[in-house]
């Protein structure tokens, strides 16, 4: 197999070939190893690869299955994640200048459950600033660029996850999503995203930015690769007090559930008041292949989701605020001016409207099932509204325009991170700019088994996910 026929692999699909003999990890790491030098210069996709100590696991692995010691459904498939997770004893920068003095006291639950996986972890992902930025900026560590043209912003604040996965630098990579930082470089470098419900995924050793708000997640190259790494990574967990404890299915084996007679809600306000027509264009015909799959699409009204964004905002600001209140105390010149800026208006926010901001959130979300899920099984909007900028048109620092800018990124993403509901982003087209966008397919409480059936299906009738940037 050739370097380029085995980096156009899903993960699933590696992990086969391991499986099978037809591919031995060394070969898979040392292939990915290159390939991410090879990209690094162009897009900054990464912040550290560990060149020896991968092809080192990659060894053992390789003498593992020979004895027929399999480790898991990922065995030997190379992956790089955000910087942001904890290995104890390593450093964890969270695309930071501050998090580079200490090394974690532990190891993150959602590394380790890929671990026990077999997936052998090879780098850290460029992120955005404590993860509190949806365009990519990192003033640090330099910014990540959009694979499929570096002018062009990756979406954040897992950028590097976005545009790694896309160049096939990286097989899969886990991100957080806290208003948006999986599914925006889900939709900006064409990859897909999954945010599953709040409390499924285990938090414990990732840099918290709002605790009330924070979720875990992968960016893939296939809906099936992502409906595998949540069955890995979901479950309870004791070192995570909000981790569910409900049973997690095998959401690989739902993917072959009928979405004939599922019905995709299509929102009539708020989401496409200012949408780019070609934007409406792609999410139109996105609806069309799923109508020929077999599903009805139906008009909903989603209620009050511009209010949900504005409470978010109060929440996300407030919590983070909090969380940096020493730092931008005692180290207000190691952050960026735009991350700064932002968190120093966290402490601004008076203790009542955070906490009313916290108490609407229950009836919002109730009235948003009743209003939504009552018509449909699943609401299908964008994830953005507008073609991809570059890096310099959305460079705004801390500056006065700076909220607008980030606000219109995220306005789409930030209420259904709000109500803590499940979204699925997959690719779903390309823009006259030849950038491709997503459409995001957002679920009842605990329904992720059902945006993945439907993200599946399409995926077999369309070739979005299967296009390569020439980089």
């Amino acid at each position: 197999m050739t370097a380029t026929e085995l980096l156009a692999l899903s993960a699933t699909g590696l992990a086969a070939q391991i499986r099978a003999g037809r591919v031995r990890c060394v070969q898979a790491m040392e292939t990915v190893l290159a390939r991410a030098a090879e990209i690094q210069p162009r897009l900054n996709g990464f912040i550290r690869i560990e060149n020896a100590r991968a092809l080192e696991a990659a060894h053992a692995a390789d003498r593992d299955a020979a004895a027929g010691r399999w480790h898991g459904p990922l065995h030997g498939v190379p992956m790089a994640h955000k910087d942001m997770y904890y290995r104890a004893g390593e450093i964890s920068t969270g695309g930071s200048k501050i998090l580079r003095e200490r090394p974690a006291p532990r190891t993150a639950t959602a590394l380790a459950r890929l671990d026990h996986a077999g997936a052998i972890q090879f780098a850290t992902l460029n992120m955005s600033e404590f993860a509190f930025n949806p365009t990519g900026h990192n003033w640090h560590f330099g910014h990540c660029r959009n694979a499929w043209h570096a002018d062009y912003i990756t979406g954040g604040s897992s950028s590097g996850s976005g545009t790694t996965v896309a160049a096939r630098a990286n097989f899969a990579a886990l991100g957080s999503d806290t208003g948006g930082s999986i599914r925006l470089p889900a939709s900006f470098c064409g990859t897909v995203g999954m945010m599953a419900t709040y409390g499924r995924v285990s938090r414990a050793g990732a840099m918290p930015l709002s605790h009330s708000l924070d979720r875990v997640g992968p960016l893939t190259r296939t809906v099936e690769d992502a409906a595998l790494l949540l069955t890995i990574l979901a479950g309870a967990d004791a070192d995570d007090p909000t981790c569910e404890t409900r049973p997690v299915p095998d959401f690989v084996a739902a993917l072959g559930q009928p979405i004939k007679g599922l019905r995709i809600g299509r929102p009539t306000r708020h989401v496409y008041e200012n949408a780019d027509a070609g934007v409406t264009s792609c999410m139109e015909a996105s609806l069309d292949v799923l109508r020929r799959l077999g599903a009805t699409v139906v008009d909903v009204e989603p209620p009050a989701l511009a209010a949900a964004g504005a409470a978010w905002s109060i929440v996300a600001a407030s919590e983070a605020a909090a969380l940096h209140a020493k730092w931008l105390r005692t180290r207000p010149q190691d952050y960026s001016d735009q991350i700064r800026t932002r968190l120093a208006q966290g402490l601004a926010i008076p203790a009542h409207d955070y906490v009313d901001a916290l108490r609407m959130r229950g009836p919002a979300l109730r009235a948003f099932c009743e209003a939504v899920f009552s018509r449909c099984d699943v609401l299908h909007a964008p994830v953005v509204d507008f073609a991809t900028p570059t890096i310099v048109e959305s460079e705004v620092g801390g500056s006065p325009e700076m909220m607008a800018v980030l606000g219109r990124i995220t306005r789409l993403t930030r209420p259904i991170s709000y109500l803590g509901l499940p979204a699925l982003a997959v690719p779903a087209g390309f823009l006259s700019n030849r950038l491709p966008i997503a459409m995001q397919l957002v679920g009842r409480p605990f329904d992720e088994a059902t945006l993945l059936a439907l993200g599946q299906a399409y995926q077999g009738a369309t070739d979005w996910h299967l296009r390569a940037p020439q980089v």
